[in-house]
């Protein structure tokens, strides 16, 4: 079943809601590096920051993160008629 614009452009609008809910989390870790001194371990936070922002992108396991994100917002610019860059 094809989908209509105004259902691409929903499932476009929770993939976003989606992807702002986890953002929270890249910030936590990035704050956590931003707060590091001299004696912390930077190179274990960044590994963190790195993993944590892969999970945002990819979903990890159980989700599809900006990743469906990404496929939504083809679909929904491809219903349009406008090509996605």
């Amino acid at each position: 079943m094809a989908k209509d614009l105004a259902h691409a452009r929903k499932e476009l609008e929770e993939k976003y809601a989606d992807f702002r809910k986890h953002l929270g989390q890249i910030e936590q870790a990035w704050e956590a590096v931003e707060r590091a001194d001299a004696d912390a371990d930077i190179v274990s936070l960044l590994e963190h920051l790195e993993e944590t922002a892969k999970k945002v992108r990819t979903g990890g396991v159980l989700g599809s993160g900006a990743n469906g994100h990404a496929r939504a917002r083809s679909e929904y610019l491809s219903l349009k008629g406008q090509s996605p860059k």
